[in-house]
Formats: structure tokens, C-alpha cells, sequence
């Protein structure tokens, strides 16, 4: 019997493919958390890094979220318009836009604590696990970004 060739081509053996469809059901399991708060998933990516940090430059968050300027202006003025963040210039440099949380975006960090658990249930995964792929996941961001 001969020995069947692994086709390096084969789209269930691609790396892409892999992460791209996992994202996107992942992203799928948020969406359904995220609704009841008012939340789009990167609405709920710019609130995070605003929790950790607040105020911050847009500059700045669009660097952490690895996003363009042009696409967080729009999700920006969303969460603005929803009464969540303030938008003000930098007094130092009128090209600076700073970013800070109002009361209504503090207080929504309170109800947004259950959606990583509730991810975590849905997924039918421990904690311990979920972190683990995300500390993976993360040192194959950093090899790419060296690469």
C-alpha cells in the first residue's frame, strides 16, 4: 500500500484559514454578549483599552488595537454619539484628540465584566485554557511582527 501525500496546500493544514474562521465565530460568540450592552466587538476592543487606560490619545489607542486612524474615527464618534467617551483636543498639540471615558462609559465596565465568562461558558472551555491560547496566540503576534 502505498503512502498518501500530505498536500501542503490543503486548506484544512493552512495556519490562515485556521485563525481567520476562528475569529470570526469568536467574534460571533461577542456579538451576542455585547448586544445588550450597545456594544459592536471593536466598540467593546476601545472600551477595553480605555478601562486599562483613560484618557488616552486616539494615536494611542489605534496602536494597541493595531487599527487605522481611519478606521477607529468612525467607532470613535459612535461611542461618543452613544454617550460612552469624549473627544477633546490635546491643549499641547491641536493635533492631538484625546479620548476619555464619560460616567455612562466608567459605569458600563461594570456590566461588560461578565462577557469574558460568559465567553468562556460558551465556549465550554476553563479559564485556564482560553488564556493559555491567548498567551500562544499573542507570541505568534509578536514573531510576526519581527518577522
Amino acid at each position: 500500500m502505498g503512502q498518501t501525500a500530505i498536500d501542503p496546500l490543503a486548506l484544512d493544514r493552512q495556519l490562515c484559514f485556521a485563525l481567520a474562521a476562528t475569529s470570526r465565530s469568536v467574534v460571533g460568540l461577542y456579538r451576542d454578549l455585547l448586544e445588550p450592552l450597545g456594544l459592536t466587538h471593536p466598540q467593546y476592543l476601545v472600551m477595553l483599552a480605555l478601562w486599562e487606560h483613560d484618557p488616552r490619545s486616539v494615536r494611542a489607542i489605534a496602536r494597541e488595537l493595531r487599527l487605522e486612524s481611519a478606521t477607529l474615527s468612525p467607532l470613535l464618534k459612535r461611542l461618543e454619539a452613544a454617550g460612552y467617551v469624549r473627544r477633546t483636543r490635546s491643549t499641547d498639540d491641536e493635533r492631538q484628540l484625546a479620548v476619555s471615558l464619560t460616567t455612562a462609559g466608567r459605569a458600563l465596565r461594570e456590566r461588560a465584566r461578565e462577557v469574558p465568562v460568559a465567553v468562556a461558558d460558551r465556549l465550554g472551555w476553563p479559564v485556564q485554557r482560553l488564556e493559555a491560547l491567548k498567551d500562544e496566540l499573542t507570541a505568534l503576534l509578536a514573531l510576526v511582527d519581527t518577522a
